[in-house]
């Protein structure tokens, strides 16, 4: 039914195929559009999109080492480095 097609990426330039077994998951998902860019300008895209996340440092409750997490420490609370994290949920 379907026959892989060569398409022309409109961000780069170069010739990608749009073969049958992804025409037939766009025609299963309801997508009438082909793809417009070859798979490396999708993924460069997407990450373009992503922003970085912002890690802040703190000091291990366990070990006393440098313990980085991804949001702000509140006075008072114990954080754990990644090693000594693991080691607490293993042992519950």
């Amino acid at each position: 039914m379907y026959e892989d097609k060569t398409l022309v990426c409109k961000e780069c330039g170069n010739e990608f195929v749009f073969t049958a077994g992804e025409q037939e998951f766009y025609a299963e998902k309801g997508f009438t559009n082909e793809p417009q860019r070859c798979k490396a300008c999708r993924q460069a895209r997407k990450n373009a999109a992503k922003t970085e996340r912002e890690f802040f440092e703190t000091v291990c409750a366990d070990c006393g080492g440098t313990a980085k997490i991804p949001f702000k420490p509140v006075e008072g609370k114990s954080y754990y480095c990644s090693e000594c994290f693991a080691k607490r949920k293993a042992a519950e």
